[in-house]
């Protein structure tokens, strides 16, 4: 109906409440929404692609994205860089095409100053020990790294307050579902509708 600016989707969430996995099942649903690879410094895991899962970097190739101001947003986590390139977005954005983000909530923060009109999902754990069961059984962590894990989610959940919206992952179809809802909603949010509107109103009769 309307030729509008694709719609900036962005989800985040401590480690382990499954954002990969809700992010996979929703760009399934919705086929037309364009998913941006990150860029990272930590090691790939098991099945992971580089380019489809992660650009995977060294140290010194990411931060030379960050001299060039090649990232949109970029965060350290637990030791590891983490960033968003800001070409591939911008374009996409342009076209019309909606495009979602799956990020740390530090990189989160930082998209969010620049388009304070994304849509910003925070995705959650039933309760926090099953955030911990899940790490757990995820295989990867040992007692330091999950012990440190545990804490940083503690302080992302405290974030939650800076995103629009707060979706619980208690089962992922039902949490892809709730996102779906989320997004149709901001479609028709009047401050994305109205600058339209407001167009055809200046045309002659």
């Amino acid at each position: 109906m309307f030729n509008q600016k694709g719609l900036l989707i962005v989800l985040s969430g401590p480690s382990g409440v499954g954002k990969g996995t809700v992010c996979s099942s929703l760009r399934h649903e919705q086929e037309d929404i364009i998913y941006s690879v990150s860029a990272t410094t930590r090691n790939p895991r098991a099945g992971e692609i580089d380019g489809t899962n992660y650009f995977f970097k060294t140290r010194e190739q990411f931060e030379s994205m960050i001299t060039n101001n090649e990232l949109l947003e970029w965060a350290e986590y637990v030791g590891n860089y983490y960033g968003t390139p800001r070409a591939f977005v911008e374009e996409t954005l342009n076209k019309g095409k909606d495009i979602i983000l799956e990020i740390e909530v530090q990189g989160a923060l930082k998209v969010k100053e620049t388009y304070p009109d994304g849509i910003f999902v925070f995705l959650m754990p039933p309760s926090f020990e099953e955030l911990r069961s899940r790490i757990v059984h995820r295989g990867t962590e040992n007692p330091e790294s999950l012990l440190n894990r545990m804490n940083v989610a503690k302080e992302e959940l405290q974030m939650m307050r800076h995103y629009d919206y707060a979706v619980v992952n208690d089962e992922v179809e039902k949490a892809v579902k709730r996102i779906q809802s989320i997004i149709e909603a901001e479609r028709l949010r009047k401050e994305r509708i109205l600058p339209y509107y407001e167009q055809w109103l200046k045309e002659e009769i």
